[in-house]
């Protein structure tokens, strides 16, 4: 049948008619579903069918009434919910084979398919007829006590339905010895579950891959239960042996057997440890021993435990449970797909840590570009909305706007696609492989973005959390580096693009409103000043008085609204870009050959005479003064007249000394005159009122005209300069998605430090006063394509420190509310983060009002693999140089400013010895220079920052750094023991293979590290870069082989020779 069924594994003779007819057969009680869920063998890709449960077995039909197109027999088999979606479900088998995810469509639906999927179960029913079977004996030899003490036991369990008291246990460790399995098994896993006997339900616990012990024979890992997780003495725990093939094969695991044992038993036996026989699956035969032992931390029975009962290896298991405030919504809104591994160390005190590591994607990949993508929509939207209303424009200016237009139209048109694109991935999409990292519909999303979190918990402390994000690093690899990087480019631009003025969008925005207040304004006083003739012939003096306050008005709002000094400067602006540009021209994107000296609306120059070239004439700065100040001169002018002719007492404060006696003599004159020439005619009037009205008018159109050529440019020249300004819309487009990617991981990292220093008030004075600090850690080289890498991330990085956080308060706890979102425009993007509301409450009161938080981004670069010794050796390596001085300085003026706002903050004053140290690695010219990292880091964490490394890929380098960081870490500050040192981290980076197997970091296929052979794993590069003082004892690997340096060699002396006898001939 089609998907290879189970039926055909077991070899039934059945046909599809004879299925058809038993799926459409009525089943009694719990045991018959029917709905349409999402199907399918993998998480991501599920296909909608209509699925029907009867009895034990689950029909999978294409559609309703349709096809059948898959058979499920529910034996041997656990039915879970996914604990990062309410809404999904997953069948999974103990033959191995891959499991089966069913997605419903509501919540309560999925609850419904849960539970009724568990009862067909067959292993459900039988643990049910024994348990039933055991409580009729146990009922018919005590009837009266066992009542009474299933009542208090109900009471106590919250109506488990057990028989006996439900005790919590205390955090358990155990370890678990495989003894006499198929000795040919090269590599042995085994599956811990645990088996709730009063709600007959099964949980896994972990699955893991098992160490061999002193004999070949014997298998040795450890299991822990942290304290939160729910087990009880009444639990059994189940153990089923797999034999696994190489990493590196797809061969499914096979069945060697399985056995259980009770929590009770164990906590009850006088000895430290049980056994119990290892058995095929139809529990006949005996294939092994299983000896299980518990250990106990220091304290838990205020005695140590014995020595020979504690075991030295590493606990190696993968974890699901986690503490009440680590699933908080908060963190699922942040994390998902969590991933934990436990270890237990040793200390130098022979002491125990209990290290737990977390490696968690999150949901931010996606979200965060989505967002970033519609604002930037919006935004050029807004941008090509702005310049059509410019109106009519000279051919230059025309020329321009086209430029924009098309510009922005392109942009629009590509982020629409790549946006539908991402919607219709699957809402549960969190995470982009490497493999995928030059897809162009995810040219935004981060690579391998990863939040690695270690907690350690020792005896005289409880958890401590470091935290590093790990992504690829923020790079364009779909537009490639053929011709390098984002710093090249635009250094390439800047150096033969015109010269732009750049205007805030803050500018701009007072440009279009005093263009709309100009439009408005204009007709006004132009109206006013015709009427103020029309009712000069009626010879009303208070109709006249009326009018002229009317124009006085309006005139002095127009001039109030004209003395702006943006207008000023952009006519400097356009004054410099003219004598810059005026023996040069543009062919601009709609064909048209213009110079580049800019010129009116109605085609003259924007300042300067006609008949002088513009390239020889100074701009006058006070010739914009004169211009709107000509403009209330005329309007004094004409107050004066009306005055006249109404034969007041002239205002001094509009006159001056001249004038008053002119006007004085005047109105004498006219008091002397006969009566019969007291009142001027009505010609008279307005033949005095013409001239200065006219006047007014000329003054006004030149003020507008000055003033709006002003605006124009400012608005023009904000839509040109952060697009066609920066050079082709594939550069901006590559901008764009480098700043997503960088943009994800800071956030994600810096919710987490939010998280985790809620409770701190020292850490939240911090943000307020200077800010966060983001470190990014770059392990690329300087040779080839990671060139153009390093330099996108540098942009990039750089381009961060205009993003600013602001916290706000969540509507509820659903996850959707807890998602932070994106606000702004490019240069000003706000991210909001929002908090729950008893949380919110008790922040202070200006992270409350909603006062940004600034980022301060510095880049560290190092390049550690064989590409970087050819670049050191051959290359050149001045771009990490420069990264790494620039940064410093950067880093330097942050803890600066904390030490001068903060001085109280603990350990802030040892950073200048630090710092001093960083400094002097800067500038020393040494080959992979890994102390600069180190400091770096620990500059890092004593300020609170975050942490994000990354390479190429964020594979086998990331992994190397995080892995020896950790080890360090916990050696530093946790005491680890030295000699255990290269063990674990042999052991972390050992399982960050298996982590990046299953979370598809890696190639099923094979798996190549740079500097090692194809066959050695990621445990071997503990020697490839360890600073001296931390490298392991064990001898080092060669990045490079050996014959390879000595044809190297022979090629440079052939060189230089054949150099020397060149240039001997040339001078002979």
């Amino acid at each position: 049948m089609k998907r290879g069924m189970k039926m055909k594994k077991m070899k039934l003779r059945v046909n599809r008619s004879q299925l058809l007819f038993l799926s459409r057969e009525e089943t009694p009680g719990n045991f018959q579903k029917e709905g349409t869920l999402q199907v399918g063998r993998q998480e991501r890709g599920l296909t909608e069918r209509f699925c029907r449960l009867r009895g034990n077995l689950l029909f999978i039909l294409k559609k309703q009434g349709g096809d059948l197109d898959e058979v499920l027999l529910l034996e041997k088999c656990e039915v879970m919910k996914l604990p990062d979606d309410n809404r999904r479900l997953a069948v999974s088998f103990e033959s191995g084979d891959p499991p089966v995810f069913l997605h419903s469509s509501s919540s309560a639906e999925c609850v419904s398919w849960l539970d009724a999927l568990r009862d067909a179960n067959t292993e459900t029913l039988r643990r049910r007829i024994t348990h039933l079977g055991a409580l009729i004996n146990t009922h018919s030899a005590r009837h009266t006590h066992t009542a009474a003490h299933c009542t208090r036991s109900l009471e106590n369990d919250g109506g488990s339905g057990g028989v006996e008291t439900a005790v919590k246990v205390s955090p358990l460790h155990l370890t678990v010895e495989c003894r006499g399995v198929v000795s040919v098994a090269a590599r042995v896993q085994i599956q811990v579950c645990v088996i709730d006997t009063h709600t007959h339900t099964v949980r896994k616990h972990c699955c893991s891959e098992i160490d061999k012990g002193p004999d070949e024979r014997v298998f040795v890992t450890s299991v822990c239960f942290h304290g939160d997780y729910p087990i009880y003495h009444h639990n059994r725990i189940k153990v089923t042996v797999y034999c696994t093939e190489e990493l590196m094969t797809r061969k499914p695991r096979s069945f060697l057997g399985f056995t259980s044992f009770s929590i009770g038993d164990l906590l009850r036996s006088k000895e430290p440890h049980i056994s119990v026989s290892l058995r095929t699956m139809d529990g006949v035969n005996e294939v092994g021993e299983v000896k299980v032992s518990r250990l106990q931390m220091e304290g838990e029975n205020g005695h140590k435990t014995p020595p020979e009962h504690k075991c030295p290896a590493l606990c190696d298991s993968l974890h699901s449970s986690v503490h009440d405030k680590e699933n908080s919504p908060m963190m699922r809104a942040v994390l998902c797909a969590q991933v934990c591994k436990l270890y237990r160390f040793q200390t130098e005190d022979q002491r125990w840590l209990l290290v737990r590591e977390q490696l968690s994607e999150t949901p931010l990949s996606f979200s965060l570009p989505k967002q970033l993508l519609s604002a930037l929509i919006r935004e050029h939207t807004n941008r090509v909305q702005d310049v059509k209303e410019l109106g009519d424009l000279s051919p230059h200016w025309d020329g321009l706007r086209h430029d924009v237009i098309n510009h922005c139209s392109h942009l629009i048109g590509c982020y629409q696609e790549t946006l539908a694109d991402l919607d219709k991935l699957s809402a549960s999409s969190c995470f982009k492989s490497s493999s995928s990292k030059s897809d162009r519909h995810l040219q935004f999303v981060p690579t391998n973005l990863h939040s690695q979190r270690m907690e350690v918990t020792s005896p005289d402390s409880t958890g401590v959390w470091y935290e590093v994000i790990t992504f690829g690093a923020p790079a364009d690899h779909h537009q490639a580096f053929k011709h390098g990087g984002l710093k090249r480019l635009l250094n390439k631009h800047m150096n033969h693009r015109d010269s732009f003025v750049s205007y805030s969008q803050d500018e701009s925005s007072r440009a279009r409103e005093l263009l709309a207040s100009m439009a408005q304004l204009q007709p006004l006083v132009f109206g006013l000043a015709e009427e103020l003739l029309s009712v000069s012939l009626e010879l009303n003096a208070a109709r006249l008085q009326q009018v002229l306050d009317g124009l006085t008005q309006q005139t002095e709002q127009f001039v109030h609204a004209l003395k702006d000094e943006l207008v000023n400067s952009a006519l400097m602006a356009i004054h410099r870009q003219c004598i810059a540009n005026c023996n040069s021209s543009h062919v601009h994107s709609n064909g048209l050959l213009c110079e580049n000296s800019p010129v009116s609306q109605e085609g003259q120059p924007w300042i300067g005479h006609q008949d002088v070239d513009p390239c020889d004439v100074e701009y006058d700065e006070e010739e914009w003064d004169t211009a709107w100040a000509n403009v209330a001169k005329s309007l004094n002018c004409i107050v004066v007249m009306v005055d006249r002719l109404q034969g007041r007492e002239d205002r001094p404060q509009e006159l001056t000394s001249a004038e008053q006696q002119e006007s004085t003599g005047d109105t004498n004159s006219h008091n002397t005159a006969s009566p019969s020439c007291s009142s001027s005619s009505a010609s008279s009037w307005q033949e005095q009122l013409l001239p200065l009205v006219i006047t007014l008018r000329d003054c006004v159109r030149e003020a507008v005209a000055k003033a709006r050529a002003a605006m124009t440019f400012v608005i023009l020249q904000g839509a040109v300069a952060p697009t066609v300004g920066q050079g082709p819309a594939q550069i901006i487009q590559r901008r764009h998605a480098v700043l997503s990617q960088a943009l994800s991981a800071l956030v994600c990292g810096f919710m987490l430090k939010l998280f985790g220093g809620l409770e701190d008030p020292v850490f939240l004075q911090q943000l307020l006063s200077v800010g966060v600090l983001a470190q990014f850690e770059s392990l690329l080289s300087t040779y080839g394509d990671e060139v153009g890498m390093l330099e996108d991330m540098e942009v990039g990085v750089a381009d961060l420190s205009k993003v600013a956080f602001t916290v706000t308060e969540a509507k509820t706890e659903e996850l959707d509310d807890l998602l932070p979102t994106l606000s702004g425009t490019w240069g000003s993007f706000v991210v909001k983060v929002p908090l729950p509301p008893e949380t919110f409450r008790l922040l202070p009161r200006e992270l409350k009002e909603g006062r940004l938080i600034r980022v301060h981004p510095v880049l560290f670069n190092i390049g550690i693999n064989q590409q970087q010794s050819l670049a050191e050796r051959f290359g050149d390596s001045s771009l990490q140089e420069r990264v790494n001085q620039q940064s410093c300085e950067r880093l330097k003026t942050y803890c600066n400013a904390l030490r001068d706002r903060l001085p109280e903050t603990a350990g802030i004053q040892s950073l200048s010895d630090l710092l001093s140290s960083l400094d002097r690695c800067v500038e020393v010219r040494k080959r992979k220079n890994v102390e600069v990292l180190w400091i770096a880091a620990m500059v890092c964490r004593k300020v609170n920052g975050i942490r994000l490394t990354s390479c190429k890929s964020a594979k086998d380098r990331t992994a190397m750094s995080v892995t020896l960081e950790q080890c360090v870490l916990l050696r530093e500050r946790h005491t680890l023991g030295r000699q255990h040192f290269s063990t674990a981290l042999d052991c972390m980076r050992r399982s960050r293979l298996s982590w990046g197997q299953i979370l598809g970091c890696y190639a099923q296929t094979g798996l190549t590290v740079s500097g090692l052979e194809p066959g050695d794993g990621p445990s071997d590069l503990q020697g490839s870069w360890l600073p001296v003082c931390l490298a392991p004892k064990a001898p080092r690997r060669h990045l490079y082989p050996v014959a390879f340096l000595l044809v190297t060699s022979h090629l440079l002396v052939l060189w230089l020779i054949l150099s020397l006898v060149i240039l001997l001939a040339k001078y002979q």
